[in-house]
């Protein structure tokens, strides 16, 4: 057994070149360790990059939401394209009507007619289709017509 330790191979002990082996395979595996936690490293970067970009668009949604429920929002639409019109106080029922009203029991329902139908016979308005909007509502009619006059034509040459 001693003579594997004192044993030579080319001027080397064969201890020294085991010992060489195994230091060459401890730097390898941790330049190998290294680059796999810097790729690791890189990847988990760019998840946070998508992550924050996905808050902002978050925040940017909520915003766009908060924005399209506002009352006055929905008021405006409600009277540009439902033709609605707010409640005033002689609308407003009194405790003997409701009970009259709870009394009565449901109104009866009447068959509405399908949109198909509605299509088929040709009717203006068709069930859970909303009207189109005004002329004067919609942009793109507005520049179509400043466009299409006389001052419009001139300033364009």
């Amino acid at each position: 057994m001693m003579g594997l330790f004192t044993r030579k191979i080319r001027g080397f002990r064969l201890v020294d070149l085991i010992g060489l082996g195994l230091l060459v395979a401890v730097i390898l595996g941790v330049y190998l360790a290294k680059t796999m936690a810097g790729r690791e490293r890189a990847e988990i970067a760019t998840i946070e990059r998508q992550i924050k970009a996905e808050k902002a668009r978050i925040r940017l949604l909520q915003a766009e939401v908060a924005h399209l429920e506002q009352p006055g929002r929905i008021e405006r639409l409600a009277v540009t394209y439902l033709q609605m019109e707010t409640v005033g106080a002689h609308r407003e029922a009194t405790v003997e009507q409701i009970v009259d009203v709870a009394r009565a029991g449901p109104p009866k329902k009447a068959k509405a007619p399908s949109a198909v139908a509605a299509m088929v016979n040709g009717a203006d308005a068709i069930p859970g289709v909303p009207p189109p909007p005004p002329a004067e509502a919609d942009p793109v009619m507005r520049v179509a017509e400043v466009q299409s006059t006389p001052v419009a034509a001139e300033v364009r040459r």
